[in-house]
This record gives C-alpha cells, sequence and structure tokens, in this order.
C-alpha cells in the first residue's frame, strides 16, 4: 500500500465545511496517511478556536511518525519558488505561501507519497516537476 499525505486545506474544508468525504474514504481505502511537519505547523497557526485548537492537537498527537523537509528540501524549495513564481510573475507574498506547498510536495517525492490537495493550481506545476502523484477533489 502506498502513502499519502493529506494538504492543509484538506483538513480545513472537511472539518469546517464537510467537505472531502468521498475522497477522504478513496484516500484511507487506497493510502496509508502520514502527517506532514509543515501541515501540521500550517494548521496549529490557523487554529483562532478553542475546537479548532483540539483538533490540532489531537492531530499532532495521533501523527505519530510526521515527516518533515530535509535541508535538501529546503534549498530545492528555494529554486522551484523562483523558477515557478518568476514564470507566473508571482509578487512576495505569493511566493512566501508557495514555500510550504514546495516543502510538502518534496517531502511527498523523498518518500514516494502522493499529495492529496484542494490547491490543484499550485500543485500542478509541482507535480510536473517533481513527477509526483497529486490527488484532488
Amino acid at each position: 500500500m502506498r502513502w499519502a499525505i493529506l494538504d492543509t486545506n484538506i483538513y480545513i474544508g472537511h472539518w469546517e465545511l464537510g467537505l472531502h468525504e468521498d475522497l477522504l474514504a478513496e484516500v484511507r481505502r487506497r493510502f496509508i496517511v502520514r502527517f506532514s511537519a509543515v501541515v501540521l505547523s500550517e494548521l496549529r497557526r490557523g487554529a483562532r478556536t478553542r475546537e479548532l485548537h483540539r483538533r490540532v492537537e489531537a492531530l499532532r498527537r495521533l501523527a505519530r511518525e510526521r515527516w518533515a523537509p530535509t535541508e535538501g528540501d529546503w534549498w530545492e524549495a528555494g529554486r522551484l519558488v523562483r523558477e515557478i513564481g518568476d514564470e507566473q510573475g508571482w509578487e512576495g507574498g505569493k511566493r512566501r505561501d508557495f514555500q510550504n506547498d514546495c516543502l510538502i510536495a518534496l517531502t511527498a517525492r523523498r518518500h514516494g507519497a502522493a499529495v492529496v490537495t484542494g490547491n490543484h493550481g499550485d500543485f500542478e506545476p509541482l507535480r510536473r516537476r517533481l513527477r509526483i502523484v497529486v490527488l484532488a477533489p
């Protein structure tokens, strides 16, 4: 069985709006879900209510094995942000946000995992360049 990393927007969409039920059921059937340290950090940063804070804390406790970017992933992310950002004409704010997507994608590639995201637009150039599997609703 293969591995998958769920992107931050999948958790948020599911928790806050009840989205992605079918996609998550498919992922549970086809993959073993692993947790990205980048995603956990993004979730914690955005947990503004007591309920969301508890959910993120519970998810972190559940995530006994957390995959984190390596120094090499950070180095490669800088190149990807520069190249893709230049191609797309992105300003600084978009480039900063995209860096986390690069780190998630590079971590997935290193482990041979798929990325499950609702942010297909940003992950598409990463999918092509890094030859990773990206699943989107």
